[in-house]
């Protein structure tokens, strides 16, 4: 219930339309909002819960506090673009940080932080601009994107890339040379909405096989396409060649179909169910089932490469090892007994037994 009320102020919510309040006397709040946490849409409600009669506070402070978070993170990029603009350094801004402003209020559009592609040959350079300017490097040439952050809310993520290798290569190659899809004559860049289109669905599958995304996704690609109405020929032949045709056709006729008031279709509902049970940042079914599925491998392969992750040659750059061990990344001698600290660590922290637990009822 809580699902379908949420389903329904969010659509309000995009489409300007005013709720019925009947439909929320007795509506239980606690679970509603609950429903729009684990989405990242409780700023998102908060206009048409309002226009309904309904009244939380919660929910107001959900989007007084993303829009004071985004004015905050909208100061911060005009400053680094100033900068980079000086130097000459080219960025292309990404994701919510070019989606909320499509948005119908201000602050709807929930971010952790804005994404912005740059000329990766210019790093070093950028990292001076960003600790100029007061940020603090978080992570540096360990993957495929830089993390800067400022108090009191400011998180930018640098991407080098648009995608790392894994887990989809082609997503990587497709987007490897992405020079020839930018737009714009001086250093900020742009792409064609086909293209934006394109990469923020690449974007969306990429999650979608990991570890699940959330309701937000769908609402991001519904609000764009009404907003820019991409060429679809373009955009399903080059999804063709990026290998997400069939995802982006079933994801764009059900963000269409859910949220523009029409009947779901089977093919809908069972998408959707993935998208509801997933949430923003997806969970452990997801992530240890997708990965079972991707690796062709056996619960206890699964279980022994997880083990012993620290001392794969391949994982050493992986970003939380590099962020959370630095000492044994400083120290790969001593990564054989990283593989212990991790266990002992997850097991006092719940995230072995959550783990575990998805491991034991994953299908393989």
């Amino acid at each position: 219930m809580e699902a379908n009320d949420l389903i329904y102020l969010v659509s309000c919510a995009a489409n300007g339309a005013t709720p019925e309040p009947e439909r929320f006397v007795g509506t239980d709040l606690d679970a509603l909002y609950a429903q729009a946490e684990k989405h990242m849409l409780t700023a998102a409600v908060a206009p048409t819960l309002e226009a309904a009669g309904v009244t939380d506070a919660r929910f107001v402070r959900a989007l007084q506090h993303s829009a004071l978070k985004n004015a905050q993170m909208d100061m911060e990029t005009e400053a680094v673009f100033a900068e980079m603009d000086a130097a000459g350094i080219w960025y292309l801004p990404l994701k919510g940080t070019v989606l909320q402003h499509l948005y119908p209020v201000y602050g709807m559009r929930q971010m952790s932080d804005h994404d912005i592609l740059f000329d990766a040959d210019r790093a070093e350079e950028l990292r001076g601009i960003m600790e100029g300017l007061g940020f603090t490097t978080e992570l540096f040439d360990y993957d495929h994107h830089d993390v800067y952050n400022k108090e009191p809310v400011s998180s930018f993520e640098m991407h080098r890339v648009l995608f790392s290798p894994s887990p989809e290569r082609k997503l990587y190659d497709y987007y490897r040379d992405i020079g020839k899809r930018l737009l714009g004559d001086g250093c900020g860049k742009h792409l064609s909405p086909e293209d934006f289109y394109l990469y923020l669905t690449a974007h969306t599958y990429k999650h979608f096989i990991l570890g699940g995304t959330g309701l937000r996704s769908l609402l991001d690609a519904y609000v764009y396409l009404r907003a820019e109405s991409p060429d679809l020929a373009y955009v399903a032949a080059e999804a063709e060649m990026l290998g997400i045709a069939e995802f982006e056709k079933a994801t764009r006729e059900l963000a269409l179909h859910l949220f523009g008031g029409e009947a779901l279709l089977q093919a809908d509902r069972e998408l959707l169910a993935y998208f509801l049970a997933s949430g923003a940042y997806g969970n452990w079914d997801n992530k240890i089932q997708n990965r079972l599925t991707r690796l062709g491998c056996g619960k206890l392969r699964y279980a022994f490469e997880r083990f012993i992750e620290p001392v794969n040659k391949k994982s050493w750059n992986y970003p939380n090892i590099v962020k959370e061990f630095p000492f044994f990344y400083r120290h790969k001698l001593l990564l054989l007994l990283l593989m212990f600290h991790r266990l002992f660590r997850s097991l006092f922290s719940g995230r072995f037994t959550a783990e575990f637990r998805a491991l034991k009822h994953a299908r393989r």
